[in-house]
């Protein structure tokens, strides 16, 4: 496009880009630069070791994957729901009798059921790792 061809419209456009440029630039101090590149260098520093840690990169497939992120959509609904619950009842009694009816609740074996498998393939994987050398 021509200078000629350029139209009023085009012309306040242009004004207004050089105004935020004159106001960025005018509002880059020196402390400013010198905490944004401080800001960058840590970041660029903590996203090397980031991508550098193996278990971090494996962890972050896992949770890439559909069934896992069922897995993490249930946990965080049962963070709330337990957020809510717990302030709404009464404190537990304490006592064998308590213990009792609180293992009874399927709710409650299903969650030691739950971290019982956890406990078992975070074991065997634990082992294997050590075998390896790792």
């Amino acid at each position: 496009m021509s200078i000629a061809a350029m139209t009023t419209e085009d012309l306040d456009r242009l004004v207004e880009v050089a105004q935020l440029v004159t106001a960025a630039r005018d509002a880059m101090s020196d402390e400013i630069v010198t905490r944004l590149s401080w800001a960058m260098s840590e970041g660029l520093t903590l996203l090397d070791r980031l991508t550098r840690n193996e278990g971090l990169m494996h962890l972050l497939k896992v949770l890439d994957r559909q069934d896992t992120q069922s897995l993490l959509i249930a946990l965080s609904d049962a963070i709330h729901a337990a957020s809510q619950e717990v302030p709404a009842t009464a404190p537990a009694t304490g006592g064998i009798g308590c213990m009792l009816r609180v293992m009874r609740d399927p709710g409650t074996q299903e969650g030691l059921r739950l971290l019982s498998v956890v406990g078992k393939h975070l074991s065997h994987n634990m082992r294997e790792q050590h075998r390896q050398g790792g």
